[in-house]
């Protein structure tokens, strides 16, 4: 019988994350905490930096829900409904909650560099890179 109750923890320094995981244009996602990196089944945790005057492509996480956590900068999150575009201006402390299967990017329009915290519902980085936020999404039936 194994002992479920006895495993190690895993420590992951800041300097050990990788971005071996996708990549969205105008971003760079760090991978901390996966199926990948130490085995987990249910969550995925990294960072993502924005540089300075930049903006990501658009894209959303499929299935997973995706919690960011604002360290530094002002990034602005970005997303559709109907036909305008919704802009969430932000700064650190503030969190953003993105549903599963919402097409949204990240902005960095300040002269700073924007790093966030992600925390998703999921063991794997997911991303689907889309042309536009109003583009197909296709969303598996229930």
């Amino acid at each position: 019988m194994t002992d479920h109750w006895h495993q190690p923890l895993r420590h992951i320094r800041g300097a050990g994350l990788t971005g071996d995981t996708t990549q969205t244009s105008g971003m760079r996602r760090l991978e901390a905490i996966s199926g990948k990196t130490v085995g987990s089944t249910k969550v995925w945790m990294g960072e993502t930096h924005v540089a300075p005057e930049t903006n990501s492509g658009d894209h959303h996480h499929g299935e997973a829900e995706t919690a960011i956590y604002v360290k530094s900068g002002h990034p602005v999150f970005v997303f559709a409904d109907g036909d305008e575009e919704v802009r969430l201006e932000t700064g650190p402390g503030d969190y953003i909650f993105v549903p599963p299967y919402v097409p949204h990017r990240e902005e960095n329009p300040t002269g700073e560099p924007a790093v966030v915290v992600i925390a998703r519902s999921s063991q794997e980085g997911v991303v689907v890179n889309l042309p536009s936020l109003w583009a197909p999404v296709d969303v598996p039936p229930e």
